[in-house]
């Protein structure tokens, strides 16, 4: 009998308000789990303990990619955000390229959810924006195995 250990992927998409949080299935092949966490002064006790408790080894972190341009404000807190997770528990952490996520996350919910209301739940296009980050991280290591 093979044993395979469950390890999993999350994928943050960073909020100065909320984060989106996606987190990869056992066998790290497609978004498994959705959800948002507050930016409040328990976000990392909260979120280093859904690390712990879902077996999270790989953190992708959403990161604006202005290749060429000055570290945006938001750039910085993600840094910030990277340093103050890396030293209260050793994990890998890949900044990942989150241009277009949001708008991506609003179609695909414009397109899925009838409700205006429900539409326009920020915290739902957050966790769909990390959704999408941990769909494009998934993909770019299949096709670099399958290479």
């Amino acid at each position: 009998m093979i044993n395979h250990t469950e390890q999993r992927i999350m994928a943050i998409d960073y909020g100065t308000k909320r984060i989106g949080i996606a987190i990869s299935d056992p066998l790290c092949l497609f978004p498994s789990i959705t959800l948002t966490i507050n930016n409040d002064h328990n976000l990392i006790t909260n979120l280093l303990k859904l690390i712990v408790e879902k077996k999270v080894n790989t953190i992708v972190l959403g990161f604006p990619d202005y290749t060429g341009q000055k570290t945006s404000s938001i750039a910085e807190k993600i840094l910030m955000f990277k340093d103050t997770i890396q030293k209260r528990k050793n994990i890998k952490i890949e900044l990942w390229d989150e241009n277009m996520t949001s708008s991506l996350a609003s179609d695909r919910i414009i397109a899925s959810v009838t409700k205006k209301s429900k539409r326009q739940n920020k915290g739902l296009i957050d966790a769909h924006s990390a959704a999408i980050i941990l769909e494009d991280y998934l993909r770019s290591n299949s096709k670099k195995m399958s290479n």
